[in-house]
């Protein structure tokens, strides 16, 4: 375990500020980077002057030393009746939900992005899931293509209650797609709590070779609701061990999209129990490293036997 972690926090949790403020106040408050949401408020990929905002806020960014990935969840950009609403798995629409993400890879290229985060979306009623599997295969792969021409890392989410919920059903995806290097994992920690069989450190240690993106929260099993730390069921210093031990370096981004009517103090109070996760994790390691040692230092000692003849 080594270096420290990059902390970041999503702009889906600061819906009632500018992202100029929301941008000052997490950077004021100490952290890394943020996990910015494309949204009506918040870089709106259809709002005129476009290339222009992009360039503003890239140039905000580096005034304020963030880093940034880019999160695709908008509730109702799309359409102001159906939430997430059409998916890569829709009827009809998809190519709205394609020509959404192939815009947030462009906006993530102007950003200078570490990764670009998606999901499949939910799976309409009465259709075959292979029709299914088809249709979010060729949506991820036009997204694909696009995200390699810029050279943006894509982070696919397994989200529970859609399509591709699971780590198994993301390995099932990479299957269909020839397991491309630019479709990495988007890992959210309390998704892991909620539904995966592995408990949450096996769970970042399955998905080390995927990684790009992780985001994070309290989470309690069996119930997807993104809760502050405390108050679900996760022993954290264990996650930011596993985290470390898997070589993951980037934005490690607190993801509770219904807490912005808090966002300061959600956002303050979420930086502090990381660190402190963090700072337990690393005690933890050390006090371990110095018990290895002391019973290496105890254990008897033989001699090598000498060889016969030998005086």
């Amino acid at each position: 375990m080594t270096g420290r972690h990059r902390f970041g926090f999503g702009t889906n949790g600061l819906r009632d500020h500018r992202l100029p403020d929301a941008l000052r106040l997490l950077a004021d408050l100490g952290y890394d980077g943020v996990a910015l949401t494309l949204d009506h408020g918040h870089l709106d990929p259809y709002a005129p002057g476009l290339v222009q905002e992009v360039d503003r806020t890239a140039s905000l960014l580096a005034e304020l030393g963030l880093a940034v990935v880019v999160e695709t969840g908008a509730r109702y950009l799309l359409d102001p009746a159906r939430k997430h609403q059409p998916t890569l798995l829709s009827d009809e629409g998809r190519e709205r939900r394609v020509d959404l993400l192939t815009r947030a890879v462009r906006i993530a290229a102007g950003l200078g992005a570490e990764a670009l985060s998606f999901w499949s979306g939910t799976a309409p009623s009465g259709v075959p899931e292979a029709v299914l599997w088809d249709r979010l295969a060729q949506g991820c792969d036009t997204v694909t293509r696009e995200a390699d021409r810029h050279g943006v890392p894509l982070g696919f989410e397994p989200e529970p209650g859609m399509f591709v919920d699971t780590l198994d059903r993301y390995d099932a995806l990479l299957g269909r797609l020839g397991r491309p290097d630019a479709l990495g994992l988007t890992l959210d920690i309390g998704h892991c709590r909620c539904l995966e069989p592995l408990d949450v450190p096996a769970c970042v240690a399955r998905a080390a070779g995927r990684l790009v993106n992780v985001q994070i929260e309290d989470m309690a099993r069996g119930r997807h609701e993104h809760l502050e730390f405390g108050d679900g069921e996760i022993d954290f210093p264990p996650v930011m061990t596993a985290l470390a031990d898997s070589g993951y370096t980037g934005l490690v981004s607190v993801e509770l999209p219904r807490h912005s009517h808090d966002g300061p103090g959600v956002a303050d109070r979420s930086l502090r129990f990381l660190e402190s996760a963090a700072h337990a994790a690393r005690a933890a390691r050390a006090g371990r490293q110095v018990a290895h040692a002391a019973q290496a230092a105890r254990a008897p000692r033989t001699e090598p036997a000498a060889r016969e003849g030998t005086p």
